[in-house]
């Protein structure tokens, strides 16, 4: 699944063709994505004017005139830029036309992204309103992290997936942070001091803006605005490193599941 990075790079390429953009077509191909798409959505949004797009979480946030649209990648989604006209595909679900005629083109082939609309404040639907606090903001820091875990009895790596508690933090990040941060992903998060919470909300600020800078993916199938893959990957320090050394002391990387989620570490290094 697309990540925070990724969601982050896709809304980075997007914006200058949406924001301050009018909707001037929205050609829905399959209403049927992880929810239905409403069937009035194409007479609501057109005409339109894109006051702000964003990032909340893994969603992307549309603010127009009136109301706004939330788009989720699911699995496998991706959006395209298109400066000239292009046959749809078999898993190209919707496009987002704007007032130049440039179109902004969803592809999807699991159709567990969402196209969902919001009659009034964006900010107060419900995909969006229980989300926690976003990782590269200044509310972000290790005493957030510290306070939150003290009446909690989960994995740490459990804790920091919790989008209630951070948004974005997936899978792939998550396993990343924790390796920086030295701390081992199966600890109770309630067992953790404030100092080391520090160095791990550190941690996963730099993850994160490290796979940004580099227009980073995750997953095989995650392509940029302009259909090129991502390049973050290859920078992984122990995810879907199992059996292999330690770049740090040489020790082999373990794999354990937890959360139903796939965990790599450095027993040595994280404690």
């Amino acid at each position: 699944m697309p990540e925070l990075p990724e969601v982050e790079t896709t809304v980075n390429g997007i914006r200058p063709y949406l924001q301050d953009h009018i909707i001037a077509k929205l050609l829905i191909r399959e209403r049927r994505l992880r929810w239905p798409v409403e069937p009035s959505l194409e007479e609501k949004v057109e005409g339109e004017r894109i006051l702000r797009l964003y990032r909340r979480g893994k969603y992307i946030a549309i603010e127009l005139t009136r109301g706004g649209m939330i788009i989720h990648l699911g699995m496998s989604g991706s959006m395209r830029v298109l400066l000239e006209p292009a046959p749809p595909q078999k898993h190209d679900h919707f496009d987002i036309v704007n007032q130049h005629g440039q179109v902004i083109r969803y592809r999807d082939p699991r159709k567990f992204g969402c196209l969902l609309y919001s009659e009034g404040d964006i900010f107060n639907h419900p995909r969006l309103v229980g989300l926690g606090v976003e990782p590269l903001t200044d509310e972000f820091d290790g005493s957030l992290l510290y306070l939150k875990s003290r009446t909690r009895n989960v994995a740490v790596k459990t804790f920091i997936m919790d989008a209630a508690i951070v948004v974005g933090v997936g899978n792939i990040y998550a396993s990343e942070a924790l390796f920086l941060s030295g701390i081992h992903p199966l600890r109770k998060c309630s067992r953790i001091s404030r100092p080391r919470y520090n160095m791990l909300a550190g941690s996963i600020r730099d993850v994160l803006e490290m796979a940004i800078a580099k227009g980073g993916t995750t997953l095989q199938d995650f392509v940029g605005v302009d259909g090129s893959p991502g390049y973050f990957e290859q920078k992984l320090r122990v995810y879907g490193r199992q059996g292999k050394p330690c770049y740090r002391c040489s020790m082999v990387i373990k794999k354990r599941v937890i959360g139903q989620r796939s965990t790599y570490y450095c027993s040595a290094c994280q404690r």
